[in-house]
């Protein structure tokens, strides 16, 4: 199982824990693991806001006491005699430090003497160990995260007014693929920004999986452009396409001076010499003459009778070869069951795992022949018993 953050709209450390609330974990055991760590005075409200009408989870850290001014080295010494499991010490661990090398730049004093309200102050606590707490829940070890978007204008905080995006959200984000847009918000916060480019393996477009869960969390705002969420989509990777890679020759050549009678003969002739398929394509030839394409799928192996056929039963002069590579999806020979009796069909596995059964022509033709028949009935006899079984264990090969 991985994770998707779907950074459409931002992300911030509380929309990111509110994410994974939606997406399950409990609000009670989340709040017994944080005060395991030395914080008091706080309590965790989660409810359900509607953003452009989608619903998402909003939670907001309550403090009841003054928050105590921290340094980065008070932080660090917290999380490493805390209770918490290695992994989410770790993780936290990395996060606060990326926050405190960002800040320890931009204001020139060293990493460990780094404090300020925002670093120290017991929501931010919440929200890094909180999502770490969370992703280890959930059993969520990948995170993939799309393009982090960012507001413009300016913003208020300890150190006065500051641009959008605000320095710190700017430096911790090197590396990390962003987009400007001209919402006039600080969509991406410095503790969303430090959570995501420290856990994030990657910054693209939502890969091929398979969805099991989609969780929405909700920012503080409700923005008029936009819904103001985050969305991570929990599911698992897309299985292999199973198939067989190869490669295949075509052969072609044009003729306008061909006997229209002798085409079915040619094709007859060029499936008994080894042709996989062979197609009739019209086209206009030099003088603006109407003429046919033969075209001719094979393999390496009988190019040469193919060559030959072409050469002896139609009028070209000349044959053209080209390699191509071929996936084919995996097939066998079955017998189906039907109202007619058992009957040869194909089996074949889909992209996505499921088996159908495809008859065969040849056979279906035959039936309905005898019978006096629509073809099309043979085929829906064979196509309806297939159906039901239309899995390895349950048709005989």
């Amino acid at each position: 199982m991985f994770a998707y953050f779907d950074c459409f709209s931002g992300l911030s450390g509380d929309m990111i824990l509110g994410a994974l609330i939606d997406l399950g974990v409990p609000v009670e055991w989340l709040d017994t693991q944080l005060k395991r760590l030395p914080l008091t005075g706080f309590t965790l409200d989660v409810h359900s806001v509607y953003r452009h009408g989608i619903r998402g989870t909003k939670v907001t850290v309550k403090i009841q006491n003054d928050v105590p001014v921290r340094a980065f080295a008070d932080i660090r010494r917290m999380l490493q005699e805390s209770p918490l499991p290695p992994d989410v010490q770790g993780s936290s661990m990395k996060i606060f430090d990326r926050i405190a090398a960002a800040e320890s730049f931009l204001h020139g004093c060293p990493k460990d003497q780094v404090h300020f309200h925002e670093l120290g102050a017991v929501d931010a606590l919440v929200d890094v160990v909180g999502s770490c707490l969370g992703l280890d829940y959930l059993g969520l070890r990948k995170i993939v995260a799309s393009r982090i978007p960012l507001g413009t204008g300016w913003i208020d905080c300890a150190h006065g007014r500051l641009p959008v995006p605000a320095p710190a959200t700017l430096e911790i984000l090197k590396g990390v693929p962003v987009h400007q847009t001209e919402i006039p918000r600080e969509l991406t916060t410095p503790t969303g920004a430090a959570v995501i480019a420290t856990l994030s393996e990657g910054f693209t477009r939502m890969p091929d999986m398979v969805v099991e869960k989609i969780g929405y969390g909700a920012g503080t705002r409700d923005l008029k452009e936009m819904p103001n969420l985050l969305r991570v989509v929990v599911g698992r990777p897309s299985p292999p396409l199973e198939g067989t890679a190869e490669h295949i020759v075509v052969a072609e050549c044009a003729v306008d001076d061909m006997n229209p009678e002798i085409f079915g003969h040619l094709m007859e002739r060029l499936f008994e010499s080894g042709a996989l398929d062979v197609y009739w394509i019209p086209v206009f030839m030099k003088k603006n003459r109407p003429g046919t394409l033969i075209q001719v799928l094979c393999k390496e192996k009988e190019r040469e009778a193919v060559l030959r056929c072409l050469l002896s039963e139609s009028t070209t002069l000349g044959v053209r070869f080209s390699e191509v590579p071929r996936w084919t999806l995996p097939r066998e020979p079955v017998t189906v069951e039907t109202i007619y009796g058992p009957l040869p069909a194909k089996r074949i596995r889909e992209p996505d795992g499921k088996w159908r059964i495809v008859p065969e022509y040849e056979t279906c033709r035959k039936i309905a022949k005898e019978r006096g028949i629509p073809l099309r009935d043979v085929y829906s006899a064979v196509s309806a018993a297939g159906n039901g079984l239309a899995v390895p264990d349950a048709v005989s090969s």
